[in-house]
């Protein structure tokens, strides 16, 4: 039969799906039936995320690998939980330390570019503290995928292409390890062909057996500090030895009835935040209203401006995380918000890109859990012998000595990956994310709005076409939004265009908790995306 999987005509409908007694939803259907599976085996939602997120490392290469950093938000026995697994910098790190390399800007690929891993302390610690089930069951699926090999979905074979084509020019030892491990014939592989990864198999058993403690003291450790040392590169003993994932406190702000979730800093998920409590004293009257749309974007830009001057790693910098969220200083901001299109610097609250995925069980766990290598595969470094592939989250400092986000060993960066979760009355709803560096917190607001303002399904949530704002006056939006609409966005000063690429707007999941104590899931078409439910 011949066909071309990339090629979809017509849109296709998808349902929302529902469950009474459990449910993961993730960017791959193999790692969605691998939650699923651990639910069934004895497992909760917890060890389901687990498995599942070890299996995309494997299946979604171009998107993250045992080199990421995670973050995630779990509701447990009636309380939330945030755990931030991002690595810091290598403590050899710096911008003196750079410009004394030559580099006068952090690089995007190569030894620069890669802080600590920190998705396999974050699989062992939530385990240890939440799971149910041992760390080797719920690797497990993973590693038999990896050995075993997968078929490789049509938007990763898309990705995987773009990828080789970005790389074609990096050469030398540090790179080798990337071609040898993902590209072993010279090409990427099509989609529903086998591909396997058999180093990253021995890893991922390794982390099984030891409880992560082979990737960040042991015998993983010692092969990637060693080709660092071998390479020019900046990772020591102590980098990997003092990592471990932090329990922190979830912030919120209250939206229309609903407390929306997210992570504090590094974190970016206060963009979200402040948008929407800068938006809720407003009536929209849907998804297509110019005016909802135009107070969007600038409440975005308005935000971000905010989060780019102050979001850093608290352990370095003060961050005004309260003021920031504080209701009066959001509606001062709203009440500066334009009639039209309007740039925005950052105000003063001072009172003195990735995967995500989420699982629920019967017992009442929940989690939002999302990990990324930053920006696609990462910094193109694969130490030999690992397959892990090494994030380039370093990208997301700043080169600049003044500022609180500023470029330094054992700092975390400015982190662009966002779990999101919903309660009301104090009462989870349910977690929800849309993945794709600055793209999350957009994907956030929109979704929420549409959810909550617009009183759309979760699965029509988030099939809904968006919009992005790239900077200055540049707003993007999907094919299928209304063109009328684009058309007064523009009068009122917007510089907008259509982008024919999905990957741009994000790709998301959403779990919510049903009034029947049942569970309502949705994934999206802009990935090869499943709700796998029991």
């Amino acid at each position: 039969m011949r066909y071309d999987p990339f090629l979809y005509r017509y849109p296709s409908r998808r349902n929302v799906v529902y469950a009474s007694r459990g449910m993961t939803a993730t960017t791959d259907p193999l790692a969605a039936e691998a939650g699923v599976d651990i639910l069934k085996k004895g497992g909760n939602a917890i060890d389901a995320a687990i498995a599942a997120a070890a299996v995309l490392t494997v299946v979604e290469p171009m998107s993250n690998g045992l080199g990421s950093d995670a973050f995630a938000i779990i509701w447990r026995e009636g309380k939330l939980y945030g755990i931030n697994a991002c690595g810091p910098a290598p403590i050899s790190y710096g911008i003196d330390a750079f410009r004394k390399r030559g580099m006068e800007k952090i690089p995007a690929y190569g030894w620069g570019a890669s802080t600590i891993p920190g998705a396999p302390g974050m699989w062992a610690e939530l385990s240890s503290r939440m799971g149910r089930l041992k760390l080797s069951d719920t690797l497990a699926p993973a590693i038999e995928y990896a050995r075993g090999g997968f078929a490789v979905p049509v938007n990763i074979s898309r990705l995987w292409k773009r990828t080789v084509k970005a790389f074609a020019g990096l050469r030398g030892k540090v790179h080798a390890g990337w071609f040898e491990t993902f590209c072993p014939d010279g090409r990427a592989p099509e989609p529903g062909e086998i591909f396997k990864l058999r180093e990253m198999s021995l890893t991922l058993e390794a982390i099984a057996e030891t409880g992560a403690k082979s990737f960040y003291s042991g015998e993983t450790a010692q092969k990637i500090i060693g080709f660092s040392r071998e390479t020019g590169g900046f990772f020591s003993e102590e980098d990997f030895a003092s990592f471990s994932p932090e329990w922190v406190e979830p912030v919120s702000v209250h939206y229309k009835g609903f407390d929306v979730w997210e992570m504090p800093p590094n974190g970016q998920g206060i963009v979200a935040l402040m948008a929407l409590g800068m938006l809720r004293g407003f009536d929209f009257s849907g998804h297509d209203d110019p005016a909802a749309i135009h107070r969007q974007i600038e409440a975005i830009k308005m935000s971000f401006a905010d989060a780019k001057r102050y979001v850093a790693d608290p352990r370095f910098a003060k961050i005004p995380v309260d003021e920031m969220l504080s209701g009066e200083y959001l509606a001062r901001r709203a009440a500066g918000m334009k009639k039209d299109a309007a740039l925005y610097s950052h105000g003063n609250p001072y009172s003195g890109g990735t995967v995500y995925l989420c699982a629920a069980d019967r017992e009442g766990n929940m989690i939002s859990y999302i990990q990324s290598n930053f920006r696609g595969t990462g910094a193109a470094v694969v130490p030999p012998g690992t397959g892990v592939s090494l994030n380039n989250r370093a990208l997301c400092f700043e080169f600049d000595p003044e500022h609180p986000n500023a470029l330094e060993g054992g700092k975390r960066p400015y982190n662009t990956i966002i779990p999101g979760f919903i309660t009301k009355g104090g009462d989870p709803i349910g977690p929800f994310g849309v993945m794709g560096a600055y793209m999350q917190p957009q994907g956030h607001l929109q979704v929420v709005m549409n959810c909550v303002d617009f009183e759309m399904n979760p699965q029509e949530a988030l099939d809904a076409p968006r919009w992005q704002w790239t900077g200055d006056m540049d707003v993007s939006f999907e094919p299928g939004f209304n063109e009328g609409v684009i058309q007064k966005l523009e009068r009122m000063g917007h510089s907008a265009s259509i982008a024919v690429d999905p990957f741009e707007f994000g790709r998301g999941e959403i779990i919510w908790k049903t009034g029947h104590g049942t569970f309502a899931g949705a994934t999206e078409p802009r990935a090869d995306g499943c709700v796998s439910a029991w």
